[in-house]
């Protein structure tokens, strides 16, 4: 294995190699610059910084800002090919990120080693996802597909202070296209291998013959066919089926007063994603591991369905050109109906049907103050009011066993989790001299969790039939309420050298408070009934952001120590059954404690008008200190899930002018991840070694004409990126990331 990585590494490198001595694309620039949108949409990319950040609530560039953040412009997400949110790990340091398990459209993010897999109700995610200011409490849904954007940012380590609630990682922001003061929009159609078939369509302007009403709707229609299928009934495997839209409505009244209401919509209608049999069933020794990493023989309905809508308006207040008061109010929404074949056979061993829901409201003031002079920042009050809930209908068997009353064992887990939170932040930067400022800030935050959990055994299966059995078994019943409250301080000092070289040092802190395992079974396994704990990190950061050569060079530059305590692990595990057998435990419990400390690089090289090339690079080291089971610490046989020890890629890109033809740009990507535990399990069958993926693209540009051809895991790389081991069934499978694609895109700018 490892020569067929070191061969590949190999391939790649020459493959740069080549297209970097290429005399072909040496030639000197032409009439470069220009007054034409692209042209202005390329100045972006040859200048980071003067990349426009949000991540303190205020408009910065990228390179004065002392936060370790990646920030993606609409022509850098169109050259690096990023059509979902998932597409990011490749170009973020220190960032994982893919669709959960079974589904399509489902997120898990880990930033620094620090996150959460679990998407069910009771389990919040360790990385806050913010769409246009707004935070998505659940994650089903969640993987956004890039239309119609103006920015998203990834910002790294733990944003306590100003984002708060679920960023104890870090924090993704998806800004939406801003409204336009001219009518404009795009209309693009792509078509790829898979028989993808996607449609994205965008206008906006002013309404009614005012530019102080402004409107703006995007439309995005995305297909393609699976992967594989599923060999029992032909139905397809990993496809994809969505339909999304947004649209905003601005009234500007005056200078001093706006007011936008926005909406979006997203509607999966995917299948299933396909999952590899690792090792014979030993409950099913006939079913042999198929070749295809994405074929399955599911006895299951393909039911992977996930609908989502939020509406918020936004008010903004300048009573004068020191002040700005921001009031954000939104209600979101969501319902997932998914069928689990754990076991992925025709047979029922663990079959399992999943409801999903959420409703959420949350309302944010936030109050800005800067005169220009030494002393500006941001003082807010948020509040979040939300419910979520489901249940999963469970079908267990062991055809070895005796027949009982717990084999077939037909479990039903219900409930919802009601969470209120308040808090009260406040983020302020002084400038001390010219040259050394600080910014210090801190939240108070105050959360109720209210759970609400019936997990119960019947006699017969409930699906996809429900009978009117009557339940022979409670493993949990309780309705349980308590409050969790945490001050999360923040301090940066940081020291501007030179006008292109600045150097920062942060103390921060980040919270996520704790809950309840709505998976309970209180009379097999006692604890689980009771709350786990709040988990808080917190994180020293020394980082540098400079620049070199006339800003041709810049290097962005961050090291930093974490202090990870009573970590939240969602774990698949096991409990004896009344007549001695073993059967599924979702366990969620606190670890205990670890330490975390990493280096992050990211540069960016710009040796002609022509040429770009773009880099990142990040080293992790994860270590827990306590992880007690039975009394007994074992930190030393545990390991951080989704933390790979080393992450990098590097792009290759050349952009060539063709007179009157407009312009043509060639890029070539090589990424690698090192070895990873993707589960808490930690299971060797669904370890993944180190593995690189090699992307390309070829965009010609001619306004109002754009076309694109790219290919994405051209050496089509198998790679796993989470699995089941669920050892009482004998379920061990793997979940792979896409095979090679290819696709051409062509666009209308109007």
């Amino acid at each position: 294995m490892r020569r067929v990585i070191n061969t590949r590494h190999a391939l790649c490198l020459a493959i740069l190699g080549a297209l970097v001595a290429a005399p072909a694309m040496a030639q000197d620039s032409g009439s470069a610059a220009g007054s034409s949108d692209s042209d202005q949409q390329s100045s972006e990319v040859k200048s980071i910084g003067k990349v426009k950040v949000t991540a303190r609530k205020r408009d910065e560039t990228l390179q004065e800002v002392p936060v370790a953040v990646t920030a993606f412009t609409p022509e850098r997400l169109e050259t690096l090919n990023i059509q979902d949110l998932g597409d990011l790990g490749r170009q973020v340091p220190n960032l994982t990120v893919y669709a959960a398990r079974g589904s399509s459209s489902t997120i898990t993010a880990y930033i620094r080693g620090i996150g959460q897999s679990d998407p069910l109700w009771g389990v919040d995610p360790g990385v806050g996802l913010y769409l246009d200011d707004v935070y998505i409490a659940r994650p089903q849904g969640a993987l956004l597909d890039v239309f119609d954007v103006e920015r998203i940012e990834v910002l790294r380590g733990p944003q306590g202070t100003l984002y708060g609630k679920n960023t104890i990682g870090g924090a993704i922001k998806y800004i939406s296209k801003d409204l336009p003061r001219k009518t404009n929009g795009f209309a693009s159609l792509t078509v790829g291998n898979y028989g993808q078939a996607d449609v994205k369509a965008a206008i906006g302007g002013p309404i009614l013959g005012s530019e102080n009403l402004r409107a703006r709707l995007s439309v995005a229609s995305l297909h393609r066919d699976g992967f594989g299928e599923n060999l029992t009934n032909g139905q397809p495997v990993s496809d994809k089926e969505i339909l999304a839209a947004r649209g905003e409505l601005g009234a500007f009244a005056s200078e001093a007063f706006d007011v936008k209401f926005a909406f979006d919509w997203m509607k999966d209608r995917s299948g299933v994603r396909g999952a590899k049999m690792l090792a014979v069933n030993p409950l099913a020794p006939s079913y042999k591991p198929l070749d295809s990493r994405y074929d399955i023989r599911s006895g299951m309905d393909n039911i992977n369905d996930t609908d989502m809508k939020g509406i918020s308006a936004t008010a903004t207040w300048r009573p004068n050109a020191d002040w700005a008061v921001k009031f954000v109010t939104a209600k979101r929404e969501s319902d997932t109906s998914t069928s689990i074949d754990f076991d992925t056979l025709p047979g029922k061993f663990v079959d399992v049907h999943a409801k999903y829901y959420d409703e959420q409201v949350s309302n944010e003031l936030q109050v800005n103050y800067d005169a220009g002079g030494r002393f500006r920042g941001v003082s807010g009050l948020y509040h979040f009011n939300g419910e979520a809930g489901g249940q999963v209908l469970n079908y267990f068997y062991n055809p070895l066993a005796a027949p009982s009353l717990t084999n077939p064992l037909f479990g039903d887990t219900q409930g919802k989790v009601m969470t209120k939170q308040l808090a009260v932040y406040t983020d302020w930067t002084i400038d001390v001299t010219d040259k050394f400022n600080i910014n210090t800030g801190a939240r108070w935050t105050e959360e109720e969790k209210h759970a609400i959990a019936l997990n119960r055994f019947y006699t017969t299966p409930q699906y996809p039939n429900p009978t009117v059995s009557i339940p022979w078994g409670t493993a949990a019943n309780f309705n349980k309420t308590k409050t969790f409250k945490n001050i999360s301080p923040k301090l940066v000092v940081n020291y501007q050298f030179t006008p292109d070289i600045m150097a920062y040092a942060s103390a921060t802190r980040g919270f996520k408070s704790g809950g309840y395992n709505i998976r309970a079974n209180t009379t097999a396994v006692p604890r689980s009934g009771e709350p786990f704990l709040d988990e808080t990190v917190d994180s020293l950061e020394l980082g540098s952001k400079m620049s070199f050569m006339d800003q041709r060079l810049f290097v962005n530059m961050a090291y930093f120590h974490n202090n990870y305590k009573d970590i939240q692990l969602s774990v698949f595990t096991e409990y004896t059954l009344p007549n001695g057998t073993k059967s599924f435990f979702g366990d969620f419990t606190n670890a205990g404690a670890g330490k975390i400390s990493g280096f992050e690089l990211e540069t960016q090289f710009l040796p002609s008008d022509r040429w770009v090339i773009s880099s990142n690079m990040s080293w992790l080291n994860s270590k827990y200190t306590e992880f007690m089971t039975n009394n007994i610490n074992v930190a030393d046989s545990q390991h951080f899930t989704n933390a790979p020890k080393f992450q990098g890629s590097v792009n290759v890109e050349h952009r060539m002018p063709l007179a009157t033809a407009g312009e043509l740009a060639a890029r070539v990507s090589y990424s690698y991840q090192g070895a990873v535990w993707p589960t808490t399990d930690l299971s060797p069958a669904i370890y993944q070694e180190g593995y690189g993926l090699l992307n390309a693209g070829l965009i010609w540009r001619n306004k109002p004409w754009t076309v694109s051809l790219q290919g994405t895991n051209l050496l089509d790389e198998e790679y796993r990126t989470t699995g089941y081991n669920i050892a009482a069934y004998g379920v061990l499978t793997g979940f792979y990331g896409a095979p090679r694609q290819y696709s051409l895109t062509v666009r209308y700018d109007f």
